[in-house]
């Protein structure tokens, strides 16, 4: 196994900052949070993972800045295996922007969000969509040899490994791959790690390791108990990673696992050291 950042989780740091980290850690590549950056960013906000991170590639000068993001990570010695976006299928000229920068820097695979799920539309009618949109995009892949990946993801079309097999299965593995989460899972998609795997097959490209956890939020007059879910410290969630571990295995794997920690109960730096530690007990 290798194992990565995805920087979403890091944004106190700048980009040179976290590679720096990384090093520091023990990582062996880096996964860049790929976004729009506000002209008009408040430098004071206190960072977070979706607001002002400072660890983010601005998606507006990914192109110009290919070549310089390259030379920074060999300087410490961070490959860079994945570029992950928050764009659509439906978003093509972004897509083809970031496509163009991986090819650049010599980056594998960017990723491409699933559309979402909240019954205004018909499930069948999104999909069908969406096996349009990225026949145009798996044109892309292959002419920039960077493949497309789409996580499995909680209020998306493909929150589980075989909703997400549905939709890959109508494309080449070698361009268009998924992104087993097992975070996200815990929220909603959980099969068994080992047959997940297997459904996913050979579009298995691409893992990321986080933990999740149900807790009760309330109870109703009734007797009803209202439960949600929340991110957790690696080894405090529901996540079996011994048992990941065993599946990942059984299938072959041997590609990234990406860390992306939302949890709060403890600082960037020890979640970075203590999450590989605890991990590779299992990988």
């Amino acid at each position: 196994m290798k194992y990565s950042v995805f920087t979403v989780g890091t944004p106190e740091y700048n980009l040179e900052e976290t590679l720096s980290k990384l090093k520091e850690f023990g990582y062996d590549g880096v996964e860049w949070r790929i976004n729009e950056i506000s002209k008009n960013i408040n430098e004071t906000e206190t960072p977070s993972y979706w607001g002002y991170n400072r660890s983010t590639v601005d998606i507006e000068t990914i192109e110009a800045e290919a070549e310089n993001l390259k030379a920074l990570s060999e300087k410490y010695g961070i490959e860079i295996c994945a570029l992950a976006t928050y764009l659509g299928p439906q978003n093509l000229e972004k897509v083809h922007r970031v496509l163009r920068a991986a090819n650049k820097m010599g980056c594998p695979k960017i990723r491409v969000n699933a559309p979402g799920y909240n019954e205004t539309e018909n499930y069948n009618l999104t999909l069908k969509r969406t096996i349009e949109q990225l026949k145009t995009l798996e044109i892309l892949a292959k002419k920039y040899n960077v493949k497309i990946n789409l996580e499995m993801h909680m209020g998306t079309i493909i929150p589980s490994a075989s909703a997400a097999y549905r939709l890959v299965s109508n494309f080449d593995s070698k361009y268009i791959g998924v992104i087993y989460d097992t975070g996200n899972v815990i929220y909603e998609g959980y099969e068994q790690y080992k047959m997940a795997l297997e459904i996913l097959g050979e579009y298995l490209d691409h893992v990321h390791i986080k933990n999740a956890r149900w807790v009760e939020k309330e109870k109703l007059e009734d007797g009803t108990v209202v439960w949600e879910s929340q991110w957790a410290p690696m080894s405090k969630g529901q996540a079996n990673f011994k048992e990941v571990g065993k599946a990942l295995k059984s299938v072959g794997y041997d590609g990234y696992l990406s860390f992306e920690d939302f949890s709060n109960e403890e600082t960037t730096d020890d979640k970075l050291k203590f999450g590989l530690e605890y991990i590779k007990n299992f990988a």
